[in-house]
Order: structure tokens, then C-alpha cells, then sequence
């Protein structure tokens, strides 16, 4: 309850920089704790997903290290280190400790990009005590160091480097985070899910979390980067590598059940700016799975990509049954009767996703499902003609 009625010009209070990040984390990345923990990373790797859909980048790299850090390191083109107009700071700089500032906001560098808040590598900088970047660009490595948020090393040029890419080493804070402990299975599965969607990148996983003292984890994670063996990896290291991408995926969502079908469906084609793609496979369990994505991201209540899909699946089946006498002419099969046995994923890229809803789980862009049916539909009327067992099983 306010002590006085006044209400003048000294009660206004204005936050600059990422202040109101660490004021108000659970508005940036959802909550502060243990979902909102992870998000750091998620976030990070999007940074490097992003350059990989750009085509930019072909391996990512994430590991867990002792005192609760995290690093992700790409081989893309490295954020930039010259210096921004607008900012009279460097590129990386700004990016590491301005909100809405990257690549991102305009169509030049990134076509599409994930994240599910979008909030990008600097809010990870505000809720880290600590955070450096490393970046290999234009022949040299350069390095910034960050302390929630705020800059505490000038951006140096260390050395020569032949490789390109971006390194973003970051501690999480906790005076934010209560609890700081990572789920090494949740983070398989995320990643695993991310190299499924971005087909043909290399996603690695290590744990060094065990490994007690400091120089061992640095000289492991400098030996494997040049791609050294070390025992002290062994069973914590992982990588993900899917070069048929959905249809991969189906497989490894069907792997328990025995497919009705034996070709597994797969199409991806663009509609002007939008890229459909659509992987799908009939089972002997009559439960549906039907997972939807838009830009990487799950949305678990689908939205106007899963609408324009059934759409199509529902109208496609039918006409192939009456063509082929297996409905009469005035039956039909309901939208329910089309998705028994079905195990589909739905994926799309679009430039400017809107996300509906408190947690952002739907896709609220009306366009898509016009995408959707344009690209889906002729192909599985031709993957019916051309595969008459298929389409019988089904």
C-alpha cells in the first residue's frame, strides 16, 4: 500500500541497459526456475541454430563445466566486431549488452530465426555473474568478458585464428536462480530435437562437470575441439547428426511400434517466404502423434501449420478412397478416422512467427495454413498414385 496519495515525476523510475532484465527475468525467459535456467542455453544455441539455417554454420558445440558454467560454441560467421553506427560501440558489444539488438530484427543477415522469446544472447549476459565471448572473425580471435551484463573487460585482440565462429561461456546467476542444477537428459533431448530440424548440422554435447580442476576442463575442451580424444569424456560425450532430417525423426518416433506403410511420406518445398515440410508414417498404435514446429520451435497446441495439414490429410484420403472404391460415394472418413495410427511432424519457417497464448505454445499466423495445404496436398496425392501399397495400408 502506497504511504501517501502524492504521485509526482520522483516516483517514475526508468531502467537502463539490461537493469531490467535481472529486475524482471521471469518477463525475458519465462520463470526463474529450473525451465528458466535451461532457456539460458536454449537461447545460445539458437544464436548458433539460426546461423546454421542461414547457412552459415555446420557443427555446434554445447558442454556443462565445473562451477555451474556452460559454453556454446559454433563454427558460423562469428558475430561481428566492428564498430556499430548507431551504438558508437563494438558490434559484439552491443549484442552482448543492449536488448533487441542482433541480426535478427532485420531480413539481411537471417531470413528466420528461433528462440522462443526471442530475447537472444544478451539477456543471457544480464542474469550470468559472469559471461565471455570469444570470436574468431576476419583471422583473429577476440574476447570480452561480462559480469550481469555490464562490460568489465575492453574487447581485445588476442591472436591470430584460422577457424571462424562464436564461443559464449556464461555462469548463471544465484541471486536469480535458486537452483542451479542442469539436466544433462533434458539437454540431450533438446538438442537432439534441434539436429532432427535442422537437418545435415552436427550438434555436440559434453559433460565435464566431473572434471575438478580448472586447467583439466580447459585442456579437454581446447583438445576436443581439434578433435583429440579424451578419457575423461568417456559415456558424456554426445553427438547428433541427422542428415535426412524429419524422416529420420519419424523413424526414431516409430521405433517402438511397427509401421502399417512402408515408405515413410516426406515433402519440403517453399511457399513464397515460407518453408513447408511435412515427414509421416502410419502405425499399428491407433494413438496419434503429431508434433508441430514453426521456426524450431514445439508448439504443443499446434495453430494454423497442424490446421492446414489435417485440412489436407482429411480432404486428400477421402478422395483417393472414393477414387479407388474403397469409401462409396456418399461415406467419408473423419478427421479422427484419417489420424488413427498417425505419427507426423509438421515443420515451418517464417519469417515473422506470432506465437499465441501465455506460454507462446500455438502458432497464431493465418498464411501458414494456406502454405501448408498448398504444399502438402499435391504431394500426397502424387506419394498415393506412386505408391498404391502404401496408400492400401493407409
Amino acid at each position: 500500500m502506497p504511504k501517501n496519495n502524492d504521485y509526482t515525476a520522483k516516483d517514475i523510475y526508468v531502467l537502463e541497459g539490461l537493469e531490467p532484465v535481472r529486475r524482471r527475468p521471469g518477463m525475458y525467459i519465462g520463470s526463474t526456475g529450473l525451465a528458466g535456467l535451461h532457456h539460458l542455453i536454449w537461447e545460445v544455441v539458437d544464436n548458433s541454430i539460426d546461423e546454421a539455417m542461414a547457412g552459415f554454420c555446420r557443427k555446434v558445440e554445447m558442454g556443462l563445466l565445473p562451477g555451474n558454467k556452460v559454453y556454446v560454441r559454433d563454427d558460423g560467421r562469428g558475430i561481428p566486431v566492428d564498430i556499430h553506427a548507431q551504438t558508437k560501440k563494438s558490434a559484439l558489444e552491443t549484442v552482448m549488452t543492449t536488448l533487441h539488438a542482433g541480426g535478427k530484427f532485420g531480413s539481411k543477415a537471417y531470413k528466420v530465426s528461433g528462440g522462443l522469446h526471442g530475447v537472444g544472447v544478451s539477456v543471457v549476459n544480464a542474469l550470468s555473474t559472469w559471461c565471455r565471448a570469444e570470436i574468431c572473425r576476419d583471422g583473429y580471435l577476440w574476447v570480452q568478458e561480462y559480469s550481469q551484463g555490464k562490460v568489465i573487460t575492453k574487447l581485445e585482440k588476442v591472436s591470430k585464428c584460422k577457424q571462424r565462429g562464436t564461443t559464449i561461456i556464461f555462469e548463471p546467476d544465484p541471486k536469480i536462480f535458486h537452483e542451479i542444477s542442469f539436466d544433462w537428459k533434458k539437454i540431450l533431448h533438446h538438442l537432439r530435437r534441434q539436429a532432427y530440424l535442422t537437418k545435415g548440422i552436427l550438434i555436440i554435447a559434453k559433460d565435464f562437470r566431473d572434471i575438478s580442476e580448472k586447467e583439466d576442463y580447459w585442456k579437454t575442451l581446447n583438445q576436443t575441439s581439434k578433435g583429440q580424444q579424451n578419457n575423461n569424456l568417456q559415456g558424456r560425450s554426445y553427438g547428433f547428426y541427422f542428415e535426412g532430417g524429419l524422416i529420420s525423426y519419424v523413424r526414431f518416433l516409430i521405433k517402438d511400434n511397427t509401421p502399417k506403410n512402408p515408405h515413410i511420406f516426406y515433402v519440403g518445398k517453399s511457399f513464397g517466404d515460407i518453408l513447408v515440410e511435412v515427414a509421416l508414417q502410419y502405425t499399428n498404435d491407433l494413438t496419434p502423434n503429431e508434433l508441430s514446429f514453426a521456426n524450431n520451435i514445439i508448439t504443443p497446441e499446434g495453430g494454423f501449420h497442424l490446421t492446414g495439414f489435417r485440412i489436407a490429410l482429411t480432404r486428400i484420403l477421402n478422395n483417393y478412397a472414393r477414387k479407388n472404391g474403397f469409401l462409396k460415394e456418399k461415406e467419408s472418413l473423419t478427421g479422427d478416422d484419417v489420424r488413427e495410427g498417425l505419427v507426423v511432424i509438421v515443420s515451418v519457417k517464417i519469417p515473422e512467427p506470432q506465437f499465441e497464448g501465455q506460454t507462446k505454445a500455438k502458432l497464431g499466423n493465418p498464411e501458414v495454413r494456406v502454405a501448408v495445404e498448398n504444399i502438402f496436398a499435391p504431394a500426397l496425392e502424387e506419394f498415393l498414385e506412386k505408391n498404391p501399397q502404401d496408400a492400401k495400408a493407409i
